[in-house]
């Protein structure tokens, strides 16, 4: 029987508050099923760009990341957050190893192909290491990855953390039964952003169609739940949507999607 293996990704609402991040690493620790933690950071990547007298610059919600900004995410995702995180989980007793996708060449991706936009040194995954991710994983190490890729060309690239996520759970997913849970400030997906009583505690793909067509699920969300159901059709046992407290409150209302 496979093993259970929960995937968790969280995002700058929790990263740029400390007492936030403090407390959700103190219940991430407390999770006895194998674990790895995606996080991203944009905002504190934000803050460091403009500093450093530059401008960020975002097209649709997603970052252009040019020679400049690349040098200054790598430093806060795979530097200051990345090990920051995985000091506070070693004081938690979490046993964690701290990583970007080059190490052991764990994911491996390529320069996001120019359409409409050019979005710079942006990477597309490509692949997932989950023999080497599985030896850590068995040894009872809990990776810790950052939004950093590269192309096995010595190339490093800024990549978005939630499809990290989603593509760490499908790799994973043929060693493990696999729960991929996204947090975020809100309970779930909402049919109002701004109305909690709103919440949509399960979607699937008929409900999904509707959402989008009537634009409840529209713009910045609509990657992240097609990255969801990608996962769930590769294998992925189940993908949970919701506030911080969920990973360790199974009574913590939240959105599930189904197939």
């Amino acid at each position: 029987m496979k093993q259970k293996l929960k995937i968790i990704k969280i995002g700058g609402n929790v990263i740029n508050d400390k007492d936030a991040l403090s407390s959700f690493l103190a219940d991430f620790s407390k999770i006895k099923e194998a674990k790895i933690l995606v996080h991203g950071g944009g905002k504190r990547a934000s803050e460091m760009i403009s500093e450093l007298g530059l401008k960020p610059k975002m097209v649709n919600g997603r970052r252009v990341t040019d020679e400049s900004t690349l040098e200054i995410v790598i430093m806060v995702y795979a530097g200051l957050l990345n090990k920051n995180i995985t000091a506070e989980l070693q004081k938690n007793n979490c046993n964690a190893i701290g990583l970007s996708g080059v190490d052991a060449n764990t994911i491996l991706a390529h320069k996001r192909i120019i359409k409409d936009v050019d979005y710079g040194f942006a990477g597309d995954v490509d692949a997932v290491n989950s023999d080497i991710i599985k030896v850590l994983v068995d040894n009872e190490l809990t990776p810790i990855f950052c939004a950093i890729t590269h192309d096995k060309n010595g190339q490093l690239l800024n990549t978005n953390a939630d499809t990290i996520a989603a593509e760490l759970a499908k790799g994973m997913s043929n060693y493990f039964v696999v729960e991929l849970i996204y947090c975020f400030e809100k309970l779930g997906v909402l049919a109002d952003v701004n109305n909690e009583e709103t919440l949509i505690e399960k979607i699937d793909f008929i409900s999904l169609s509707f959402l989008k067509k009537e634009n409840i699920i529209a713009e910045g969300m609509l990657p992240k739940i097609d990255n969801c159901f990608d996962a769930l059709q590769s294998g992925v046992a189940k993908v949970i949507i919701g506030k911080p407290e969920v990973i360790i409150d199974n009574n913590l209302k939240h959105t599930t999607l189904t197939l």
